[in-house]
């Protein structure tokens, strides 16, 4: 994707997604409520829409200095609720000072190819569990969780994954864009499937 897409969000999700102007909005507009009821400000209205590899980038700069988790929560907020450029290199850089990186190796860094290589990577292990939506949650590896759901989804799926494999760990990528209310499992004997009505796991 180019940094300057020179679409909004309702049209860019219409084209990827095939369909209408009206039911994107209207798609955007049920996040925004959903945000909203738990303190988050989205405005879909004015996101821009761009290339976001260098923001990517800048996040793995920030996990050399142990600051990644700041500078993916600034990145996303400046996205969602302030309607920043993400993509341009002068807005990056002004929120990874915001957040304790220093300006100079930031923008010798966005200035090169620097942490293309861990970005792509990423990539690559995303591209290999079957990761192809945000949000994405991975449960020990196997199980995943896509799509907006609410909290007591999110709670069945964690007890019935604990009930059968004890102790769990969750990783969360934020790297996709393809919307999706359903669950689908990384492997190919055991699924996790969840949707309005709750999660169910195939007994071993």
């Amino acid at each position: 994707m180019k940094r300057d897409v020179g679409k909004n969000m309702y049209e860019k999700l219409a084209e990827k997604y095939g369909m209408s102007l009206e039911q994107a909005k209207s798609n955007c507009h049920n996040i925004e409520q959903m945000a909203a009821e738990v303190g988050l400000n989205y405005q879909f209205d004015t996101m821009i829409v761009t290339n976001t590899f260098d923001a990517h980038r800048l996040t793995m700069l920030a996990k050399s200095h142990g600051l990644m988790q700041e500078m993916t929560e600034r990145i996303l907020h400046a996205y969602f609720s302030e309607s920043k450029h993400i993509g341009d290199h002068a807005t990056l850089t002004e929120l990874a000072e915001a957040v304790g990186l220093n300006r100079n190796e930031v923008t010798a860094m966005l200035a090169s190819d620097g942490r293309s290589d861990e970005v792509r990577a990423d990539q690559q292990e995303a591209a290999t569990l079957g990761i192809r939506s945000v949000p994405f949650f991975l449960i020990n590896r196997k199980y995943s969780l896509s799509g907006a759901q609410p909290t007591d989804v999110f709670v069945q799926a964690l007890q019935q994954v604990y009930s059968q494999d004890g102790p769990y760990e969750i990783n969360m990528n934020e790297d996709s864009n393809i919307n999706t209310d359903k669950v689908a499992t990384t492997g190919a004997d055991e699924s996790l499937v969840c949707d309005e009505n709750g999660c169910e796991i195939p007994k071993k």
